[in-house]
């Protein structure tokens, strides 16, 4: 799987222990990205195997990039028999879909192929013809997607989804219950830039990341915000990763599951706190489609999903600005 992202969260902890555990990492690639985990145990036998089976089997279930997986069966068939990996993805994508009113829709993989932002690459370059466009929007939707206990069945011809959108943060989450389930308390779990925290680093404080901003010319962008996790997790949506500019306009990689458009207002990124992982993934990138306004107030009016964000956008005249919901505090 792979998830291009606005932002990299970089973690930053402590390096002198003041606890008898040591600081243990396993880290590499994974998922189209790098991983970085980090962890304190009495135990200096290094998790890694068992780090890489989990992607591994994740892979088998929802990697588009994984011939035979059960993702490209369903993509290519009517219906498949989903494992607990894609039953957990698609409930929680479902119940997404419903709460944005279709913000964040799974079934959107025909669209970002057709921008150039998936794994099938289009004939053409920049943006997609506007009758290609009406012609997919007839097949994209979570409306057409039925699931009956394991079976996720088409309702429409030609459907596909992408979970790449909320996948990577459901791996993070189910690294973390691995990392519980090994009696392991102390711990930071990084896919890609999505994260989740829990207990304290060798230092015995918070752990804590930072929030890249924009870089000025091209150079390392640099830490905007840092924040401090407490048992949470954290996942970030942005527009200059993964992107093409045309006629004047920088359209990313987000794209409108109702109009069909890429990506192309003024926020440059947002950044979501949650309880786990895969609920801010999944929230990000509907949160980034709905503008600062309509999604704070979202936040607001919506306490049930334990929803804070941070967003960095451009103002009218092009000035960087920041906007946090009320919860959302930094270091």
């Amino acid at each position: 799987m792979r998830k291009s992202l606005g932002f990299i969260l970089l973690a930053i902890c402590c390096s002198t222990c003041a606890y008898a555990q040591r600081l243990q990492v396993c880290e590499g690639k994974a998922q189209g990205t790098y991983y970085i985990v980090k962890y304190l145990r009495d135990d200096t036998a290094s998790l890694q195997p068992q780090i890489e089976a989990v992607f591994e089997e994740i892979d088998q279930s929802l990697s588009l990039y994984r011939p035979g997986s059960l993702i490209n069966r369903f993509n290519a068939g009517d219906s498949i028999r989903m494992d607990a990996h894609m039953q957990a993805v698609v409930k929680r994508a479902l119940e997404v879909s419903k709460a944005t009113r279709g913000a964040f829709d799974i079934t959107i993989k025909p669209l970002a192929d057709a921008w150039g932002f998936g794994v099938v690459k289009p004939a053409w370059k920049g943006i997609p013809p506007a009758d290609t466009l009406r012609q997919l929007l007839q097949r994209t939707g979570h409306r057409y997607l039925e699931v009956k206990d394991s079976l996720l069945i088409k309702r429409q011809p030609g459907v596909e989804i992408d979970c790449n959108g909320i996948a990577q943060g459901y791996t993070v989450d189910v690294l973390a219950r691995f990392l519980e389930q090994q009696g392991i308390r102390h711990y930071l779990v990084d896919v890609g830039g999505e994260l989740r925290a829990s207990g304290h680093n060798a230092a015995g404080r918070n752990w804590t990341v930072g929030i890249e901003g924009p870089a000025a010319h091209g150079d390392k962008h640099p830490v905007q915000e840092l924040v401090s996790l407490q048992d949470e997790a954290i996942a970030t949506s942005g527009n200059y990763r993964r992107f093409f500019d045309q006629g004047g306009t920088r359209f990313a990689h987000t794209i409108d599951p109702h109009s069909g458009q890429a990506l192309h207002n003024n926020i440059i990124s947002v950044t979501v706190l949650a309880k786990d992982c895969i609920t801010a993934d999944g929230f990000d990138n509907a949160l980034i489609l709905m503008g600062v306004k309509k999604a704070l107030a979202f936040i607001k009016k919506h306490p049930e999903y334990g929803l804070e964000a941070y967003f960095i956008y451009k103002d009218k005249k092009g000035n960087i600005r920041v906007a946090g919901s009320t919860g959302f505090k930094g270091v």
